[in-house]
């Protein structure tokens, strides 16, 4: 416990030096902008007096550090300032719309475990027989697999075609209909979860077949351990720790590719937030969007890390 804890407290204190990694990122590409924020406040028809007045006022003409200190301190303030003609936060904006994307992200990473684990163990355990080469072909093919491209197939399969599952419409909570939530989440999360699968069955096929082959497995097999007991109390716990890895780097393809499926199935997430700022010319709603995004894979990347402990006890001493 006293190792976890350490492994915690350093991912915790590399944590903040991200963020402001991040942060500068982002401000920097975002200084390059030519949208004028006095224009997009203040409207075309302003004078030139009134939008250098807006300029002044809200200390767009300081130098670049500066304007970068006034971003960090509205950051640890939750400020990340205001768009459109009504001056609305953007922190109000990014609060509503992050937990939509956070939820589809969770259904596609939850349907690409599931689908890889199942398929990846069943082609372990049947190796170079029919099945699996049949789920080497399903991997294969998913992998290959636009999420962009599957979600239109399945909005004319589903939608257009049997009529049985919404691709847009209204998104209600769960806690007040889950039957019409899941229904209204399930095609782009299964959109955004497929080309997953693909990656992570070859993984974790791969990290099975070398467990099944070392000599504690035959030992114990030996020893008339029933081969379910072995394969679901040590093989899968050794086996894990790859494709965990490979899971955390493919939560930044999740993330991304809620962003598009969003946009898609019409879901009020980030990913029509940033198209919203991008169209209407709001460099601070594209700014806000891109910085909770990173911060969350960085947050979620940690979290990654600290599963490498509870599943493998080894790395605890790490």
């Amino acid at each position: 416990m006293t190792a976890l804890l350490r492994l915690t407290g350093r991912r915790l204190l590399q944590l903040p030096v991200m963020i402001l990694g991040i942060s500068l990122l982002v401000f920097v590409v975002m200084s390059f902008s030519k949208v004028d924020p006095a224009i997009t406040a203040l409207g075309e028809g302003a004078s030139m007096e009134a939008r250098e007045a807006y300029r002044a006022a809200h200390g767009l003409d300081d130098p670049l550090l500066l304007r970068y200190w006034n971003f960090l301190v509205g950051l640890v303030q939750l400020d990340l300032g205001t768009f459109s003609a009504r001056r609305m936060p953007v922190v109000d904006e990014v609060a509503r719309a992050f937990p939509i994307t956070l939820q589809l992200t969770l259904l596609g990473l939850l349907i690409a475990v599931v689908g890889a684990l199942v398929l990846g163990i069943v082609a372990a355990l049947y190796r170079d027989r029919w099945p699996d080469k049949a789920i080497r072909v399903v991997s294969v093919g998913s992998l290959a697999t636009p999420s962009f491209w599957l979600a239109v197939l399945l909005i004319q399969a589903f939608t257009l075609g049997l009529g049985v599952l919404p691709a847009s419409g209204k998104l209600p909570p769960f806690t007040e209909d889950p039957g019409a939530y899941l229904a209204r989440m399930a095609l782009p999360a299964f959109a955004l979860g497929v080309p997953v699968i693909g990656q992570l069955t070859r993984v974790i096929r791969t990290a099975v077949v070398e467990e099944l082959d070392k000599d504690y497995v035959r030992t114990a097999l030996g020893a008339g351990v029933p081969r379910a007991v072995v394969v679901g109390r040590n093989v899968l716990r050794n086996a894990l720790i790859t494709p965990i890895t490979v899971l955390g780097l493919r939560v930044g393809y999740l993330l991304g590719g809620a962003v598009v499926i969003e946009i898609i199935f019409a879901l009020p997430g980030m990913g029509t937030l940033i198209l919203n700022g991008v169209t209407n010319n709001e460099p601070n709603l594209v700014q806000g969007v891109t910085l909770t995004v990173a911060m969350a894979f960085v947050v979620i990347n940690i979290v990654v890390d600290l599963l490498y402990v509870l599943v493998n006890p080894r790395i605890r001493t790490v």
